[in-house]
């Protein structure tokens, strides 16, 4: 099933932002003042290229960021960003549509950049051109083409943005493996992933990033993927709801002794009242959660597996 990946991009951009800079600018915490953050300008963004007339989705992932240099005062440098997951022909020139547009509207310096993330190995455009009578124009940017990235590099990287890469490169390689070529690749990657010297919140954004950018033809092989993720990060990312619930209260020293064997059905009286209420809160953030999940597109019978809510509820939200 073809999944739409904007949202997870859109996602990964932000949550992984100061590693992408890493990725592509080594010298990233000399040139910029990553202490003060980023502004993301998605707003501005949208009053300059409005949806077309009839179509309220967006049309591309694009994300512009306001970034602060360290050569002092109130210079910021725009870094314009584009994922694009197939192939057009009128990219190049869209990309210097907003370079002007940003540019006349900031007057910041620009840089773009423009990442491929599709399966066409003659798509990559690098630069707009137009020539007539004297008048010459040549706009270049940067581009990043995951397909053509080299898997042993990013393999060595601690850079969780280089992880994510690894990630989507595995994804776009699905009509070439089976289900279990894939999960086997996947789990190898989740696994190494975990070993990595990154700060835990950073795995658990990459882990979410593979787990929903990943697509099997086989719906149980996903629940089997959750599961053996579940195992590798010792249950503390991928857990369900009344597993997170009872980690928690565990964690505050509110259920004490025979945990395990109360998750297995021999829940007393006294633990299940205490729980009860909790649940019912556990179980409004699981609606929440799934409510997004169904506006990224993901199929509900993962979103089922992941919240642990039924089908038929999702499926009304």
């Amino acid at each position: 099933m073809k999944r739409n990946h904007d949202n997870l991009w859109k996602g990964a951009l932000e949550d992984l932002f100061d590693d992408f800079l890493s990725f592509f600018y080594p010298e990233a915490e000399t040139l910029f003042d990553l202490d003060k953050g980023f502004q993301y300008l998605d707003k501005e963004l949208d009053q300059l290229f409005p949806p077309e007339a009839g179509n309220q989705a967006p049309r591309y992932v694009d994300k512009l960021v306001k970034v602060f240099t360290k050569s002092g005062g109130e210079e910021w440098v725009l870094v314009h960003i584009e994922v694009q997951s197939y192939t057009d022909q009128d990219f190049a020139q869209r990309m210097f549509q907003y370079y002007y547009r940003i540019l006349d509207l900031y007057h910041k310096p620009i840089t773009a950049f423009a990442i491929f993330a599709d399966t066409n190995k003659n798509f990559h455009p690098k630069a707009y051109e137009r020539d007539f009578l004297g008048t010459k124009v040549l706009y270049s940017y940067n581009t990043f083409k995951i397909i053509d990235q080299d898997d042993a590099v990013l393999q060595a990287s601690d850079n969780p943005f280089a992880m994510a890469v690894l990630s989507a490169k595995l994804a776009l390689s699905r009509g070439e493996l089976k289900d279990e070529q894939l999960f086997a690749q996947a789990y190898e990657l989740a696994r190494r992933l975990v070993s990595k010297q990154i700060p835990k919140i950073k795995i658990r954004k990459v882990m979410n990033f593979l787990r929903y950018y990943l697509s099997f033809e086989n719906p149980d092989m996903f629940a089997k993927f959750e599961k053996e993720i579940a195992i590798l990060t010792n249950k503390d990312d991928t857990m369900g709801i009344e597993e997170m619930l009872l980690a928690e209260a565990k964690e505050e020293g509110k259920i004490e002794g025979k945990l395990e064997g109360k998750l297995e059905g021999k829940l007393e009286g006294k633990l299940e009242g205490k729980l009860e209420g909790k649940l019912e809160g556990e179980r409004e953030k699981a609606l929440a959660i799934a409510t997004e999940m169904k506006k990224d597109g993901i199929p509900k019978e993962q979103i089922a597996r992941f919240t642990k809510l039924p089908v038929e509820e999702i499926e009304k939200l």
